[in-house]
């Protein structure tokens, strides 16, 4: 048995396509097929129905679903008892981030934190959103950290959990100079006789969401070369010349700095995003609550 499988079967169930799923889960569509068929091996009985389109569990796969979720939950919370008792029984505070806001965002916040608080032990969970919001409603973390959009709404109950905001994040076109280095290479919107090569998030994803509805309202010429589920592999393909992407700011700030990548469109084209940081009341404890403190007091981002 491997845990992937296990992942993997929860994504599926939640997508209800291996497409998606696939592309959540970073691997291609036939490595992912084969995981899930490794799966119902193991099992000894399907799990999906794939007579049916879109895809559907069976009457097991229904049956399993939510015992792999208590399983995985079991092993993340095996995991973490693990580390504090190796770590000397130290109390560490637990943020969920997707994987660029924990790197441009969090990690700053985290160091200022450190200075403010110096007892205060941290560890960061980085994943996907959808996963990250799952961490905080299972209670295995104290604090999300995402982005919101007015109209692209979390899979989380945000009724049920304290909410600070942090800051304002813009999603921007983005794309290498062109030859003479004097504007974008491929400007906004395109044309029919010059279409732009386009790299998008994955189908699902939130980023992806906030920029389909930005696009909605604006015609543009958009050839799609690339899907993937992580802002920094879209920033590594944008650099080499692959296309446009919608970037975090915070993201591509240096590279917009030094030239290397220049915005594709005016501020019409941009997607505000808000940072905010969530924690469940009732999961508090007193150095938490001092954690919570730190941020309501210094609210806004690093420069």
């Amino acid at each position: 048995m491997d845990t992937n499988w296990l992942e993997d079967f929860v994504c599926l169930a939640r997508t209800l396509s291996f497409t998606r799923a696939a592309q959540e889960r970073n691997v291609t569509q036939s490595a992912f097929s084969r995981r899930i068929q490794s799966l119902e091996l193991w099992a000894g009985m399907a799990l999906i129905d794939r007579k049916s389109y879109p895809a559907r569990l069976s009457q097991a796969g229904e049956e399993f679903l939510p015992i792999a979720k208590s399983v995985l939950l079991q092993l993340l919370r095996t995991r973490d008892d693990l580390r504090a008792r190796d770590q000397g029984g130290l109390d560490f505070f637990s943020f969920a981030a997707p994987h660029a806001l924990s790197i441009h965002h969090l990690m700053p916040l985290l160091h200022r934190l450190e200075g403010a608080l110096p007892a205060i032990r941290t560890r960061v969970m980085s994943d996907n959103l959808h996963t990250c919001c799952q961490y905080l409603t299972e209670g295995l973390c104290e604090f999300l950290m995402c982005y919101r959009h007015g109209h692209v709404p979390l899979t989380l109950d945000e009724q049920r959990f304290l909410r600070l905001d942090i800051g304002h994040e813009d999603l921007v076109p983005v794309c290498v100079p062109d030859k003479a280095g004097a504007g974008p290479r491929w400007p906004l919107p395109g044309s029919r006789k010059r279409s732009i090569p386009y790299l998008a998030y994955a189908p699902g994803s939130f980023l992806g969401a906030v920029v389909e509805h930005e696009r909605k309202s604006k015609p543009a010429w958009l050839d799609l070369r690339h899907i993937d589920a992580f802002a920094e592999a879209l920033k590594s393909l944008t650099l080499q010349g692959a296309g446009l992407a919608w970037l975090p700011k915070a993201s591509v700030r240096h590279e917009l700095e030094s030239g290397q990548l220049v915005p594709a469109a005016g501020s019409d084209w941009t997607a505000t995003l808000t940072l905010s940081l969530f924690a469940e009341p009732g999961n508090l404890s007193d150095p938490g609550r001092k954690i919570w403190r730190f941020f309501e007091e210094r609210q806004g981002l690093p420069d």
